[in-house]
């Protein structure tokens, strides 16, 4: 038996073996709990210690990736609307520049063009007023003609005088010839009556024989001048025809004005004269100087009287028209100019059109393909924002990242969170 004393009422009480083993088995199983307790306490100390460590590494791991994320995400953003600004600005650039060099191909066109009409329009007026010049100059020189031919046509009534004694003179020489001597005499007459002022009045006049039969009929004498530019200021077809008083058969001037007609045509002469002494009655004949232009164009008969007198009224108004002549020539050339110069105008027009034309197609072209950039870069553009906005959606799922979301399904690590 053994004496235990009560720790509390200090009492001593009697265990046998049996008890005191019961009892001191309980001492030990309760000083083993507590220390097992003890243990648990300081285990489960050491594990929410380790687990807050564990959460405080992880949270600073987590905090630096962030930040480097971040960062990274910074750095990205800016470089990124770096060079999105860099390209648009250089698209901005780039489409000014282009519209600045269409807007000066505009103007650079307009003006030239504008050029071009102001020169074709001063050259036009000025063609315009040379014409207007030369069409008073021509109603000028048609009045002066008018009035030349009718104060030389004047001089008719002084030389008809002297018709009578010239015909009578004739007349008698005439009946002392054969036919063919009368013919030959009047040639004769009327090539010495020229000859004797060749030298004096018609020093560089062409007055001979016609000796070109081959278009089939030839005339007696051609008469022609020229001035020293070798325009022709006139040029006369002359027949000479007479008739023995005594020949049967009696011809008539108007027999001979369709031959002589055909040779002032057929050797280019602007008048034909007929020195005739047929129809020595007719009256109409007798004057001196017949005008039959109404059947024959330019086409005169006269007496041998007449024949100095007709070759210096003619000569004296083509000399007279001889400047309006030169002149007429002159337009003539002005006009060949004229078309000419239409003519290069035209060419001109037609070139400029096809370059203008040519010039639109390469400005539409280029138009398509500033067109073709600008959709480029607005691809591009679409792009950079598609990447910002993946970057944003990245960012915005780092930012809700959380111990929760990272244990989630995680028992382990859940565990050790203390989730």
């Amino acid at each position: 038996m053994n004496d235990i004393i009560c720790p509390n009422c200090n009492k001593a009480f009697k265990v046998d073996e049996a008890g005191y083993a019961d009892i001191l088995k309980q001492v030990r199983d309760h000083k083993f709990d507590e220390e097992i307790n003890s243990r648990l306490v300081l285990a489960e100390k050491d594990k929410v210690n380790a687990v807050k460590i564990a959460e405080a590494n992880i949270r600073i791991s987590l905090q630096l990736d962030l930040s480097e994320k971040e960062r990274l995400l910074t750095e990205l953003k800016a470089k990124n609307e770096t060079e999105l600004t860099k390209k648009m600005a250089d698209k901005d650039a780039k489409i000014a520049e282009m519209s600045s060099k269409i807007q000066n191909a505009e103007i650079e066109k307009k003006l030239e063009i504008s050029e071009k009409i102001k020169i074709i329009e001063k050259e036009r007026d000025s063609l315009a007023g040379d014409l207007k010049v030369k069409e008073t100059e021509k109603e000028l020189l048609k009045t002066t003609i008018e009035q030349q031919f009718s104060n030389k046509l004047t001089v008719k009534d002084e030389t008809i005088r002297i018709k009578d004694d010239e015909i009578a003179r004739l007349k008698d020489f005439k009946q002392k010839l054969s036919t063919k001597m009368v013919g030959e005499s009047l040639e004769q007459h009327c090539e010495i009556e020229f000859n004797k002022l060749r030298s004096t009045a018609f020093q560089t006049a062409y007055f001979e024989k016609d000796n070109d039969s081959s278009s089939g009929t030839k005339g007696d004498y051609i008469y022609k001048e020229t001035d020293n530019e070798e325009n022709e200021i006139i040029s006369i077809m002359f027949e000479m025809k007479n008739e023995n008083e005594e020949t049967a058969t009696k011809k008539k001037n108007e027999d001979f004005f369709a031959k002589l007609d055909k040779d002032r045509i057929s050797k280019k002469c602007e008048y034909a004269v007929l020195v005739s002494l047929l129809e020595s009655e007719n009256e109409f004949y007798n004057n001196g100087i017949a005008d039959v232009s109404h059947k024959f164009e330019k086409m005169y008969v006269v007496r041998p009287q007449f024949f100095i007198p007709i070759i210096t009224l003619l000569r004296n108004a083509a000399m007279n028209s001889l400047k309006y002549k030169q002149e007429l020539n002159l337009m003539k050339n002005q006009n060949i100019d004229i078309t000419n110069f239409e003519d290069k105008i035209t060419q001109f027009k037609d070139g400029f059109a096809k370059n203008y034309l040519s010039a639109s197609n390469h400005f539409e072209k280029a138009i398509d393909e500033i067109d073709k950039s600008i959709a480029r870069m607005e691809k591009v553009k679409q792009e950079l924002r598609t990447s910002e906005n993946q970057l944003r959606l990245a960012n915005q799922k780092a930012e809700g990242l959380s111990i929760k979301k990272l244990t989630y399904g995680n028992p382990t690590m859940k565990s050790k969170f203390g989730g």
